[in-house]
């Protein structure tokens, strides 16, 4: 098979696209034939060597995509070659052939395409988590979403929307603005604005959650939630955040959570069903994804530097 590899860490360069084998699927996987692949700033970390990877080089990219059954192994039921299917974290995605453990299979819908499927799973599932688990949005809540424009914000703005609350959005430049209002942001400051004076001209009292996916943010993230507020960190886009000083919870009585995905997506129940929630709600219209990015899979160097430059506001997307 084809496969995006990389021998040694460092720039796009290093990727280069070649033959290696085929995967061979133990009994409790399938293999599925790749038809779309979610690019994400995770395999940029993995590529320069910030994340830790298993194994002796050559590395293969990529956790995220859908694709076609292709073969089932001995112990795997309910699944057969042909079927449509999905993952957010199975390694080696960045390839023809992907060996996928039964655990981790997500059905697709009828109308959910490849490409919708491989540019929602990751970040939908993100947003799932953050406004049912880390935080549980309540009809009439006030919510600041750091980077509205990005993936994952997108997503939060229209999920809280959907659950009742209202969204105050940051992000960077006036075409960010212009999408998050889009998306349903009922106001959008810039980052170089002083956010926090303006959240607390129009919320005196301050927003009842913080969604910080920036970690330099995360003070000024706690000086615009309310008093009994909550700040949900889940991400350090910016950088490192300050260390917070528990004696500050206790005299405001604001909570500060973290979030990761992995701590939630525990079983193929837990996938299966935050996954059929949001294939719902985009097939009823109430979830909008933009249109993504796409590039074939050997052009992956080219898709790496576009991600990087931080152009897009929607999906990047590999395409065998």
């Amino acid at each position: 098979m084809k496969a995006l590899v990389f021998k040694k860490f460092g720039g796009p360069d290093v990727l280069t696209y070649e033959t290696i084998p085929d995967p061979i699927i133990k009994e409790d996987e399938v293999l599925v034939r790749m038809e779309a692949i979610g690019l994400n700033f995770a395999d940029v970390y993995r590529r320069k060597g910030n994340y830790h990877l298993v194994g002796n080089p050559p590395y293969i990219l990529g956790y995220e995509g859908a694709g076609v059954v292709e073969a089932v192994g001995n112990s795997v039921q309910g699944f057969k070659k042909g079927d449509r299917i999905a993952f957010a974290d199975v390694p080696h995605a960045n390839a023809e052939l992907v060996a996928v453990p039964k655990d981790k299979i997500i059905p697709i819908p009828d109308g959910i395409s490849f490409e919708t499927a491989a540019s929602l799973l990751l970040q939908g599932l993100t947003a799932h988590y953050l406004t049912k688990d880390s935080y549980k949005i309540q009809e009439g809540d006030v919510v600041l979403v750091h980077a509205a424009a990005g993936g994952v914000g997108q997503l939060l703005v229209q999920i809280v929307n959907l659950l009742g609350g209202t969204v105050i959005g940051l992000t960077s430049s006036p075409e960010k603005v212009a999408k998050a209002k889009e998306l349903g942001a009922t106001s959008v400051y810039l980052y170089e604005e002083n956010w926090v004076e303006k959240v607390k001209e129009a919320y005196p009292n301050g927003v009842d959650v913080a969604y910080d996916s920036v970690g330099a943010t995360l003070m000024d993230s706690f000086s615009s939630v309310r008093t009994g507020g909550t700040v949900v960190f889940y991400g350090m886009a910016g950088g490192d955040p300050a260390p917070v000083d528990p004696r500050m919870l206790m005299d405001t009585s604001k909570t500060l959570t973290g979030g990761d995905l992995w701590n939630i997506l525990t079983s193929h129940e837990e996938r299966v069903i935050r996954s059929s929630e949001l294939f719902t709600w985009v097939l009823e219209e109430k979830l909008r994804l933009p249109a993504p990015t796409v590039f074939a899979l050997r052009d992956g160097q080219k898709a790496h530097e576009y991600l990087e430059s931080r152009k897009s506001t929607g999906k990047i997307l590999l395409l065998p």
